[in-house]
Order: structure tokens, then sequence, then C-alpha cells
């Protein structure tokens, strides 16, 4: 069978969808019903999750059915990510949680020396911990022996759109990785998602390329259809690249005219 396991969890959808950008809480549901994702990023500081006076994002997305992913999602030390998710262990009862701590403003790229210091600190407290990180092999090797449960390297900076220019690192860490790899972060449309899942990645994490789309309930739909059109392929095992032409049609049974 193949099962998407995060930890001890399995996942249907291999599409893990984030819950920012979108112009209402009512928008945001939709695009994750139409992504048929059941794992969806919250970023803690940023989405009302504990104000029941104010619109909360379960009243569109039920917890019991679509696991939450609290985020740390603009913290830039160790410290405010920490902080970040004991709180939202303590609010909500969430223990698989998702880090991230940047390093700059410009390209928010992972600062890998806090994010390290913060995975052994939340490993050892008991949290499943997937952790948002540079495509560096070695990084996300000294990830995996720390005990996280899946690493999330980014396709290029998050929200540009890049998609993924450097294949090459995202093949050696899953090549090398025994819990799953997720690409998080560049991702632009569903031919992206479709090459981080040729390339073998066991998920793929989507943003700003479904929220910012002119449509983002098709588009969220085209990324469900591109995750599962990739994973695919990937299992079917692609044919031979050659250098030279090989007719389609056989040879033999040629009828000479």
């Amino acid at each position: 069978m193949d099962q998407f396991k995060i930890g001890n969890r399995i996942f249907k959808s291999r599409l893990i969808v984030g819950t920012g950008k979108y112009k209402d809480l009512k928008e945001t549901s939709d695009a994750v019903n139409s992504s048929g994702a059941d794992l969806v990023t919250v970023a803690v500081r940023r989405v009302n999750i504990i104000n029941a006076k104010e619109p909360m994002l379960m009243d569109f997305i039920d917890p019991k059915k679509i696991t939450y992913l609290p985020n740390t999602a603009g913290c830039y030390t160790s410290d405010d990510a920490l902080r970040t998710l004991r709180l939202a262990k303590e609010s909500g009862g969430w223990n698989l949680v998702k880090l991230e701590v940047l390093g700059d403003e410009n390209t928010l790229y992972p600062n890998m020396q806090e994010t390290i210091k913060s995975a052994k600190i939340l490993v050892k407290e008991g949290f499943e911990v997937m952790v948002y990180c540079s495509d560096d092999p070695i990084a996300c090797r000294q990830l995996e022996d720390i005990g996280v449960v899946a690493v999330m390297p980014l396709g290029s900076l998050i929200g540009s759109g890049q998609g993924i220019p450097n294949k090459l690192n995202i093949e050696i860490i899953k090549r090398q990785s025994k819990i799953p790899v997720i690409v998080d972060a560049g991702i632009g449309t569903a031919s992206d998602a479709v090459i981080a899942m040729e390339l073998g990645c066991d998920g793929v994490l989507v943003n700003s390329a479904i929220a910012k789309a002119k449509n983002p309930i098709l588009m969220a739909e085209s990324m469900k259809n591109a995750v599962i059109a990739g994973r695919q392929s990937y299992l079917s095992g692609r044919m031979e690249k050659k250098n030279i032409a090989i007719a389609s049609s056989p040879k033999q049974g040629k009828i000479n005219i």
C-alpha cells in the first residue's frame, strides 16, 4: 500500500495546504475542500484559533475532519518558535507541528542553526516535528538524526513561485532519507508540484500558489490532480532516456510496399 505516513499518522492526500493569504476564511475553506487535503498548516501567530470573540478558523475548517499543523511562521529566533509551539500545544493540544525559524525578512530563508537548536528541544519535549529547512542534504540528515518526523526542504524562496531550480539536492535528500521529504515553498503552478512528486518526494506543501491564483478554488483542484499524477508517474518508473530516436512501432511484421 502506498501510504503517506508522518510519524504515527496516515493521511489520504499528499498535498498539504496553507491557510494564509486568502481573502477570507470562507475562501480558505473552499480552497482546502477543493484541494482534497486532510492536513493544513496554521500560523499560530497570524490565524485566530483561540479567540472565540473573533471569526475562528475552526468555524470554517473542522479540526476533527482535517488535521491542523500549527507552524511558527514569522519567528526569527529559537525562543519565539518554542514559545509559539508550546502555546499551540497548551491551547489546542496540538502535538504534530511545523517548525520554521527564519533568517531574514528579505529571503525568508531558514536559519538552520536556530532551526536545529529548536528541533532538538521540541523532540525532547515529545513534539512530532516537521521542519522547514534549506535544501542541504547534510542539514536534513542532522534533523533526521535528531528525531524529527519529516523534513521540508524549500523548493525556492517562500512565495516566489520559482518552482524547484535545484532538483539535484532534492533528489539527494530523498535518496538518503528514511522519513518523509516534503517540498515546502516556491511551488508556483501545478507542473511544479508534478516535478516535486516525480523526484520521489513524499508530499508537497502549497499556499501562495493557490491563495494568490486568480481562481484559488480551481488552482487548489489543479494541485490535487498534479500531486496524484506526479506520484503515479514516479511509482510507474519512467522510461530510460536515450540519445537516439527509437521507433514506436515494432519492426517485426513490417509490410513491404
